[in-house]
């Protein structure tokens, strides 16, 4: 007997809502949300993240009171050691702005060395729109690059001992045996913009987030003491180990291009990855991964 045309059409109303629930639940179980990420770690997260932006930009502007990078314990014109200075010079075209590498100079006008609005260009080593203040201030600089210096270090050292202390640093930065095996796939899949989103991180992150948080962090704190005079009467020994003031000085310049070179890879792979998976993760905590099998899997997304 056929059924009368309302109760097909509940029939069929009934049958299509039960598809699109099955295709719901198909679709939670195949990509389950994980908590990956701890508060304590989303908090040192965020930290890190404002210190290094305004480390950044302070550090600029003191960079600009001597826009020079030397090798060695000396500096000044009787010493044949710099291997960066940006400055500017008069060509018969109007000022132009320059930037010596290792005595290959470039022409880096509008940018590094000669900048700012049409009609009031000056000399300067880093651009305004890239310094804080954006004027030329050293003693403002030095207050806000001290004060987000030790709000970095401070927070560093409470990581590393709350990280040893849960486990942290063992169970998911620690890169295993079978990690170093799976790297060449791993930078093969990253390479092809293929990315594996699962509970735990994947070889890359865990070999660059551990030279950054047990390298470059800590050698950007060392060397940012090296410079101070201050420090010479507490740990007099930090100038040596570096060769010298300045090449604590050009060391430190360095760490902070590796850093931003970090930031900016970071940035593209969230973005390649998935951002709105990635920030949940990184806000609060949550991440969906692939499958329930990746869920416990060693492999995450970029």
């Amino acid at each position: 007997m056929q059924a009368p045309p309302c109760a097909a059409g509940e029939a069929g109303m009934d049958t299509a809502v039960s598809a699109r629930t099955s295709e719901q639940d198909n679709i939670a179980i195949e990509r389950p949300l994980v908590y990956r990420q701890s508060a304590w770690t989303r908090l040192t997260h965020w930290l890190w993240a404002a210190a290094l932006f305004f480390l950044l930009l302070s550090g600029l502007n003191i960079f600009n009171a001597r826009p020079q990078l030397y090798i060695g314990q000396e500096s000044g014109f009787g010493y044949d050691n710099t291997i960066l200075q940006i400055g500017a010079i008069n060509t018969p075209n109007g000022p132009r702005g320059y930037t010596d590498i290792f005595g290959h100079r470039f022409d880096t006008t509008g940018v590094l060395g000669w900048s700012g609005p049409k009609g009031y260009e000056r000399p300067r080593a880093f651009p305004s729109w890239a310094t804080i203040p954006s004027y030329y201030d050293l003693g403002t600089a030095r207050v806000v690059h001290f004060f987000f210096a030790w709000v970095l270090s401070a927070t560093l050292l409470a990581w590393l001992l709350a990280s040893l202390f849960d486990g942290h640093i063992r169970r998911d930065l620690a890169p295993r045996l079978g990690d170093l095996r799976r790297l060449p796939r791993d930078i093969a899949d990253h390479a092809r913009l293929k990315f594996h989103h699962g509970r735990n991180y994947n070889t890359l992150q865990k070999l660059s987030y551990g030279v950054v948080l047990f390298v470059l962090l800590p050698l950007m704190i060392l060397t940012g003491l090296a410079m101070s005079p201050s420090m010479d009467t507490v740990l007099p020994f930090l100038t040596e180990i570096f060769a010298g003031r300045q090449t604590a000085r050009t060391i430190h310049f360095g760490i902070m291009v590796l850093l931003v070179l970090f930031f900016a890879v970071h940035m593209l792979m969230v973005l390649a990855a998935g951002p709105v998976n990635e920030l949940r993760s990184i806000i609060t905590g949550w991440y969906r991964t692939d499958s329930p099998e990746s869920s416990n899997s060693s492999k995450g997304s970029a």
